[in-house]
């Protein structure tokens, strides 16, 4: 027997999740714009963003259990991803002081709930995906998610670098950890990134039938070249020592190329044709 949710708890528990992720991006934007500390609001925050996650969990859940296998239409793959930055956000704060993300993450991920509030039910007209293919998707979302925090992170870390040159931060910048460590947690997140992105590249190119069918074409050859892009920053940063406003335009490059690949391709196929 499937356990899904009626599609009246399904919007529910969407508006929930969505009101969850608003509440701790608000409470942490109040509190920096006002020149505030978070510290005696950590613990609420904290609570309230895993609530947000496992509730959103249970959503991701109910639309694989709807047809036994991973909803992989445009809404659906979008929730799942920022799901999984909000995981990896979540994690990350519990060692390292970057709450203040959560002003840019916890508003994404609301968009994306809120994007699949009336898709409780997604149908399938392709074949049923066989489960060497899901591993392939499951490791394309994960790596395009970390890779999307890393965008995240290069946007804050442009802002950051560009107010202390000017001498001139803000209180979100103010807020924010030190230059060294946003860049540092950059790399890091670009290198398990890219780690990820070839094994699903490589399990493309062993699953898939014809990675370079004409409904493919697009999706691996911008893939190739996120992929591409983002080795080349990793390498000029070790042997080259690239950092600063070089190394964020090659991350917004790579990014740039994954998102046309994943989302691009998906966006003109479901919604426009």
């Amino acid at each position: 027997m499937r356990m899904v949710f009626s599609n009246t708890v399904f919007v529910s528990l969407s508006l929930l999740t969505a009101a969850l992720y608003l509440s701790s991006a608000g409470i942490i934007a109040s509190n920096v714009f006002l020149k505030k500390s978070i510290g005696n609001l950590h613990a609420f925050i904290l609570c309230s963003s895993f609530a947000s996650i496992v509730i959103h969990s249970a959503l991701a859940v109910h639309s694989y259990k709807v047809n036994n296998v991973l909803a992989h239409d445009f809404f659906n793959m979008l929730s799942l991803v920022f799901l999984v930055i909000s995981i990896l956000f979540f994690l990350t704060t519990l060692r390292k002081p970057i709450e203040t993300l959560a002003i840019i993450v916890f508003p994404f991920s609301t968009i994306a709930v809120l994007l699949n509030l009336n898709n409780a039910f997604p149908s399938f007209t392709a074949t049923t995906l066989d489960p060497a293919l899901q591993t392939h998707i499951i490791l394309s979302v994960l790596s395009y998610s970390l890779l999307t925090v890393a965008a995240f992170q290069a946007i804050f870390l442009s802002i950051q670098e560009k107010q202390l040159h000017n001498r001139q931060p803000g209180p979100l910048i103010n807020s924010l950890p030190p230059l060294q460590l946003m860049e540092d947690l950059l790399f890091q997140t670009i290198a398990f990134g890219v780690f990820l992105l070839t094994f699903a590249l490589l399990s493309g190119f062993i699953f898939i039938d014809d990675i370079f069918a004409q409904h493919l074409v697009h999706k691996t050859v911008l893939s190739i070249v996120a992929w591409l892009i983002f080795s080349t920053l990793l390498w000029g940063r070790h042997y080259i020592g690239w950092r600063g406003q070089t190394a964020i335009k090659w991350t917004y490059g790579g990014y740039i190329s994954l998102m046309l690949a994943y989302f691009g391709s998906k966006f003109v196929l479901q919604l426009i044709l």
